[in-house]
């Protein structure tokens, strides 16, 4: 056993850089997963002020000095916050809370529906099967209004939470985004003066996280923002949420896209029942998802990730149960790391 540990180390642990990445990455981690709560405005911030260097570069292409681009990014960052926090968030709220307060009339035309399928489908269902449906509906339903009771105890931490980003994340994003050279001059001085193989693995994550976040942020606001306009043509209760929903279900890869069709299709057919119009919304929602598949993810990701779709799986249930929604939304670039770790990692000869 001792051989056999003592042959690994030699093997993958004998070249320098190779420890000091192994002892940043252990580092990182435990950082991460023991004071990711705390450190969440800072992280929020980063994240933030790197996907707004692209702007940024694009305006100092255009010979824009580098203040005045950096002024005119915030400028347009500070924009798009005021509008998600006075505008896009309490609306999705306010139809979030009219959601709620509906659920029971929903349930009960629900259960009325499946009373009426043996009478229709008396091949296919039995009144025992459909009884047994009413019966694990029931159990949900009171397990829902459970869970409402204890979200309305807890929302006074949520909102202290959101106090403390809207107040801190802004002023992050900007000194992150102003000294952006001093800071990261700062971290290279803690590093060995020589470093080709963290200079690689930086210089490839750099790429494909670039690639991944502005594209995904992009990804989230056209499809938003589209899905809203064609909720709101079609009449649709709950746009603004069902719109949000659709947004966002692009973090989780094949799961999302499940996970919001499913009350899109219930609140299409409670409102409109079996007929045209539902079938227009189902059909405008299928384009548009095409249109995300085939037309905006290869648009916005011109360096796709060439990762098997049950290694992308893998990722987002692992780092999500490790960091929540962040661990969801970085699943893919984080995989992307530890495949350019494993292939870069410098090791000698078996």
């Amino acid at each position: 056993m001792f051989e056999v540990m003592r042959g690994w180390i030699n093997r993958f642990l004998s070249d320098e850089e190779g420890v000091l990445l192994a002892a940043i990455l252990l580092a990182s981690t435990l950082i991460i997963v023991f004071m990711g709560n705390v450190l969440a405005p800072l992280l929020t911030g980063i994240v933030l002020a790197y996907v707004m260097q692209g702007s940024i570069k694009m305006l100092k292409r255009f010979r824009i000095p580098n203040g005045l681009a950096v002024a005119l990014t915030f400028s347009l960052f500070m924009g798009g916050f005021v509008a998600l926090l006075f505008f896009i968030i309490p609306r999705v709220w306010r139809q979030m809370r009219s959601l709620f307060d509906n659920l029971p009339n929903m349930i009960e035309q629900t259960r009325a529906l499946l009373l009426t399928l043996p009478d229709e489908y008396p091949v296919l269902l039995s009144e025992q099967q459909v009884g047994s449906w009413i019966e694990m509906l029931n159990t949900e339903a009171s397990e829902i209004g459970q869970w409402l009771v204890s979200f309305s105890l807890s929302q006074l931490p949520v909102i202290a939470a959101v106090t403390v980003y809207t107040m801190l994340v802004p002023i992050l994003v900007f000194f992150l985004l102003k000294d952006q050279k001093a800071i990261l001059g700062w971290c290279s001085s803690l590093l060995p003066s020589r470093r080709p193989l963290l200079n690689q693995i930086g210089a490839e994550m750099d790429q494909q996280m670039a690639n991944y976040i502005r594209g995904k942020v992009m990804e989230i606001i056209v499809l938003g923002v589209v899905s809203y306009i064609f909720f709101k043509v079609v009449a649709l209760d709950y746009a603004a949420l069902l719109a949000f929903l659709v947004g966002l279900s692009v973090i989780v890869p094949y799961v999302g896209l499940v996970a919001v069709t499913i009350p899109l299709v219930i609140i299409s057919y409670l409102q409109f029942g079996w007929g045209p119009d539902f079938f227009y919304i189902m059909l405008g929602y299928t384009i548009i998802q095409g249109i995300d598949g085939l037309v905006i993810v290869p648009l916005l990701f011109s360096e796709a990730v060439n990762l098997h779709p049950i290694a992308i799986i893998t990722a987002v249930l692992v780092f999500g149960s490790w960091w929540g929604l962040w661990g969801v939304f970085f699943a893919i670039p984080l995989a992307t790391l530890v495949k350019a770790v494993m292939t870069s990692w410098p090791q000698k000869g078996a």
